[in-house]
């Protein structure tokens, strides 16, 4: 079932703004006329309950892992800078990766490997890396195995109230309903989602460079992975790395 964004959300002007509206309908959906609406959320409304915004990285890119992360800002204005990652040039991402780190209370970044998104397809892969995230924050109920990449991972939320703010118009398979929202274009709406893409971002990336080193000549410090012109060109040259997904071969190829 694909969400569409809630009213009280699309005349957000900010990622700041939408982490404030958002809190406050955490902790009161009738006030932001979200209940009668919504449904589904008519469980939410918990003073105190900790907002988490989950985005992911890396669906779309022919090589290497798809990585997503969970996210608590300590306040909903700590950055006023935090934005969709995408909207920030690298050297912008790399800079803040340290700072929004130390704006977060707590956050986890775990991923699922090419296998696994071969095995699963890419969907299930991101549905399996958030799960993971969340695991190693406290969330109880989740029994996912360790990522072929370590989880990098600071704080807890675990006997908290959570309530999860999810990037795009899906609910993450296997987490309740009642405890979660998608977000359509959350990352440049909620500043907590858009912290998450953020340190996502930088982490796929960083893993790419090295990926880069061990496969020389694809450009994975370049491209990510993602299939312009010259990684085609490269495939093509130089054939398939295992860093490859299999079921991502383009046609062109």
């Amino acid at each position: 079932m694909k969400f569409k964004l809630p009213a009280f959300l699309e005349n957000v002007k900010s990622p700041v703004e939408g982490e404030i509206a958002m809190r406050k309908f955490v902790a009161n959906p009738v006030s932001m006329g979200g209940a009668a609406s919504l449904d589904l959320f008519s469980s939410v409304g918990r003073e105190g309950a900790v907002l988490v915004g989950v985005d992911e990285v890396g669906r779309g890119p022919l090589a290497g892992p798809v990585v997503a992360c969970a996210a608590v800002l300590k306040a909903p204005d700590i950055m006023p800078e935090l934005n969709d990652s995408k909207k920030l040039t690298r050297p912008k991402r790399e800079a803040m990766f340290d700072a929004v780190k130390d704006a977060c209370a707590c956050y986890a970044i775990a991923s699922a490997s090419v296998e696994e998104i071969d095995r699963m397809n890419i969907l299930e892969a991101d549905f399996l890396a958030m799960r993971r995230a969340l695991q190693a924050l406290g969330m109880p109920g989740l029994n996912e195995t360790a990522p072929e990449i370590p989880i990098e991972v600071k704080g807890s939320f675990a006997d908290l109230t959570i309530f999860i703010a999810v990037d795009g118009n899906l609910m993450i398979r296997g987490v309740p309903a009642e405890m979660q929202m998608p977000v359509v274009k959350g990352d440049g709406r909620i500043a907590s989602i858009s912290a998450a893409s953020v340190l996502a971002k930088v982490f796929r990336d960083r893993y790419m460079d090295k990926l880069a080193e061990t496969y020389p000549g694809y450009g994975f410090e370049v491209h990510a992975g993602y299939g312009t012109k010259a990684h085609l060109d490269a495939i093509r040259k130089l054939g398939f790395t295992p860093a490859h997904r299999k079921s991502f071969h383009p046609k062109s190829l």
